[in-house]
């Protein structure tokens, strides 16, 4: 983007940058948690997702616990009627035999009273259990089948239409997730370039046109595929493990609580390996932005690196930054390897013990483990088959988890970058209450303004200087002096720390950013044009223009010529990328259209005639010479022959205003105007 272009980029809509709120707990409104907030924007999405995730996994769940009747009732040759009457009976027989043992144990006085209380949770449980059986049978009686393959077949049934189920409710909320997730990339890419736009100028050059557009695209992409994950799988796994959970708690909690003791093991680890994952991916994520710059360096510069025959160079670079890249990369996916090994590990181990402490428990009809009571009566092989089943179905999950956790990790570690630009506090800021001084002003005035950059030397001391309205104003010094920062402060691209810049005696910290810049057109000595075509070009900046304004304003910039009679498709033509095919007069002339076109009050040239050919300066000077009538000039410039175009010359050295006046006197009195000017005297072109 040129400097003219940036004078209308801080219009853009106010972001009010929310540092990250921290709490002796810990962050409260961590980058994170705000992306978030972007993503709960789609609720009634989010109420999908949410809704079809616990389908899922109910039906997850629903169709393990289909092991208990194949194992305990087709297996055995028997339909589920005959199997409910049968346990129905086998359960009141329990209940009277256990009654008839108590009573008799209850008449010995020596009868041992744990022995008779152990007898009671047995005739309790054969007494629930009967109970339960007898509330089902109705309903098995009236809708079940009364064959043992008419029961295998309602059993496969229901397998294979509760799975067609799951995938149509997994269907929505994949796609309800990618809704969400792809709404909230381009939430989050507005803000980010929003911010961008409005960020001070020299925050540019510390993090680099590269830097932006690194986090703009790679840390967004790994922030969506983070929210992506959170919503997705982060969703649904932990409900299908905690479905499972649920459904091996039903059969026996007890031995559940036992067989999960590696779980805290397994947290403590996770928590090593998401600090680990976090520090790799932003290690990553820093390398990456200097591959992108990098690139964007080797191709902005192409003509110098074939002209320098530096090839090989930039390609040593490549390789030194992609490896670097890579070494980065390989850490991080160790520590995933390790975050997947550790869950399966720990998953198999919970499987393991479950089945040994499970099958001592039948094989030997033990309802106590290591003195500990673990379930009422005795399992049957079908429970514990199902308890087994159910495990399995939770590892499942948890050894997806590990996945889903690296890369929510990665995700939250992006859009820590991604808010620090968000965050970046900006020196020019809006006024609170705006004013607007009148159209046309009468003056512009610098008042006694010093400025520093932020990072580097002071180059304004005290600057006082004054501009009526109509005049065209010339400003000449060495290398360095502050010529340029004095465009930058007119164009409030930074306010001063000293002094004030007024218009009318309005300081322009009062005014709206946009009602200053709508008032100025600059052109810099670096023309920029955009991939489109030369109509958009000079349109950019003045939307509302029609087809005639753009040739009015191309004619008086003497571009129309070279644009009807050069150019393949006349002002339709496609520039390309930086105006390739364009040499640099006409690239300048098309950049003064553009800046003809805003019909602006102050037209402002930084070295805007340096380095074009003399037919082209000559063209240009026509053009300035008819447009800055009836307007404020101000010219930066250290060209001799654009100096007769002035009617005041004003001479900065040191940050200071070391002469002014016109070329008659200056020439007398300055040493760096005679030096600049030399023997040569101006001319009008």
């Amino acid at each position: 983007m040129d400097s003219q272009s940036n004078c209308d980029a801080g219009s853009s809509t106010h972001l009010t940058a929310r540092p990250t709120a921290v709490t002796k707990d810990g962050p409260v409104n961590t980058p994170f948690t705000r992306v978030l907030k972007l993503a709960c924007r789609r609720w009634w999405a989010l109420t999908g997702i949410l809704v079809t995730s616990l389908g899922i996994a109910l039906l997850w769940s629903a169709n393990i616990s289909a092991l208990f009747p194949l194992v305990e009732v087709v297996f055995a040759g028997d339909s589920l009627p005959e199997y409910v009457d049968q346990q129905i009976v086998e359960s009141n027989a329990a209940v009277v035999e256990l009654q008839s043992q108590i009573d008799a144990a209850g008449a010995d006085p020596d009868a041992n009273p744990l022995a008779i209380s152990a007898l009671g949770d047995q005739l309790s449980f054969h007494a629930k259990k009967a109970a339960s059986y007898q509330r089902a049978q109705p309903w098995v009686d009236a809708y079940c089948p009364t064959t043992p393959f008419g029961t295998l077949l309602l059993i496969l049934g229901f397998l294979v239409g509760g799975t067609a189920i799951k995938l149509l409710a997994l269907t929505a909320n994949m796609m309800w997730v990618q809704y969400i997730a792809g709404r909230t990339a381009i939430d989050l890419q507005q803000i980010f370039f929003r911010k961008a736009l409005r960020l001070d100028m020299d925050a540019f050059g510390e993090n680099g046109s590269s830097d932006l557009t690194a986090r703009l695209t790679n840390d967004v992409a790994l922030v969506t595929a983070g929210v992506s994950t959170l919503l997705g799988r982060m969703i649904r796994e932990p409900l299908k493990l905690i479905a499972c959970l649920i459904g091996a708690a039903c059969v026996c909690p007890r031995l559940l609580l036992l067989v999960m003791v590696v779980s805290p093991l397994l947290a403590v680890v996770m928590q090593w390996l998401s600090r680990a994952i976090r520090r790799a991916s932003r290690r990553a994520m820093e390398e990456m932005s200097q591959l992108y710059g990098m690139l964007n360096d080797s191709f902005a510069g192409i003509r110098v690196v074939k002209a320098s025959n530096t090839q090989a160079f930039e390609r040593a670079r490549l390789r030194r930054a992609t490896y670097a890249y890579y070494r980065k990369s390989m850490k991080m996916a160790f520590y995933n390897t390790l975050a997947r090994g550790t869950s399966e590990l720990m998953g198999m181990t919970t499987v393991a013990l479950a089945i040994l402490a499970g099958g001592y428990m039948v094989l030997n009809q033990q309802t106590h483990l290591f003195g500990l009571k673990m379930s009422e009566g005795p399992l049957e092989r079908g429970q514990m088959i199902m308890f087994f089943g159910f495990l399995i179905g939770a590892s499942d999950p948890a050894r997806k988890l590990a996945d889903v956790w690296s890369g929510l990790q990665r995700g939250i570690a992006a859009s820590i970058r991604v808010m620090e630009i968000v965050d970046m506090p900006i020196r020019v800021e809006e006024p609170t209450d705006p004013r607007s001084p009148d159209r046309p002003h009468s003056t512009i005035r610098f008042k006694e303004v010093g400025y520093q950059y932020p990072s580097g030397p002071q180059v304004l001391r005290g600057i006082e200087m004054e501009i009526a309205h109509g005049e065209t104003v010339a400003v000449v010094g060495p290398n360095g002096c502050g010529k340029s920062t004095l465009v930058s402060l007119l164009c409030r691209f930074d306010d001063p720390q000293q002094g004030q810049v007024l218009i009318d005696d309005v300081p322009i910290n009062e005014m709206r950013t946009r009602d200053l810049r709508r008032r100025l057109a600059l052109v810099t000595q670096r023309t920029v044009l955009f991939d489109d075509t030369i109509e958009n070009n000079i349109r950019y900046g003045s939307p509302g223009a029609d087809s005639h304004a753009v040739v009015r304003a191309a004619k008086l910039a003497f571009a129309d010529d070279f644009i009807r009679r050069k150019m393949p498709n006349g002002y339709q033509t496609l520039l390309g990328t930086g105006g390739m095919r364009l040499s640099g007069g006409q690239m300048q002339r098309i950049a003064l259209a553009r800046a003809f076109l805003r019909d602006p009050e102050i037209l402002i040239l930084d070295e805007a005639t340096s380095q074009i050919d003399l037919e082209s300066e000559q063209l240009i000077h026509r053009a300035l010479e008819k447009f800055l009538i009836g307007r404020t000039g101000l010219m930066i410039t250290h060209r001799p022959s654009t100096l007769a175009m002035a009617d005041r010359i004003i001479v900065v050295e040191s940050g200071q205003v070391a002469a002014s006046g016109v070329h008659e006197d200056l020439i007398k009195v300055n040493r760096f105007y005679q030096s600049l000017c030399g023997a040569e005297v101006p001319k009008a072109a």
